[in-house]
């Protein structure tokens, strides 16, 4: 017969509250300890109580665990920030892709018989050309 599921919510009761925050974290440290024999793998858990009391673990020095992930998250957050290079890269193609979209929407307001003015009579035939090359628009 399977166990009926719990419901996660807060416990109202504080004496049952409070027996089930011991076994659970019992449990919690002995799956700590499991983890750490069976798979070699470093681990600190730090629990604190509604009460404020603190419970810890770990299968090496606490401080040592906590400086490794100090490091490691100030690693991270190096990775995570562009390099100065990679900005100025980013910078030339937004500049250079904004030049080329404001270029092609000029061409196609000409395309449309719009904003002709100031066409030397040569461009205005190259245009009238090449919108009679492309045919009549639908």
């Amino acid at each position: 017969m399977a166990r009926e599921k719990i419901q996660i919510k807060k416990i109202e009761n504080s004496t049952a509250r409070q027996v089930t925050f011991s076994k659970r974290r019992r449990g919690l440290i002995k799956k700590a300890e499991e983890l750490s024999v069976l798979c070699d793998a470093d681990v600190a858990l730090i629990i604190f109580s509604s009460t404020g009391k603190l419970f810890e673990y770990s299968n090496l020095s606490m401080r040592e665990i906590l400086e490794r992930h100090h490091l490691h998250s100030k690693n991270l957050a190096k990775l995570e920030e562009p390099s100065l290079e990679l900005q100025l890269v980013e910078n030339s193609n937004c500049s250079r892709l904004s030049k080329e979209v404001a270029q092609k929407s000029h061409q196609l307001r000409q395309m449309r018989g719009e904003d002709l003015q100031g066409l030397s009579l040569e461009e205005l035939h190259n245009w009238r050309s090449l919108l009679k090359w492309i045919g009549p628009c639908n």
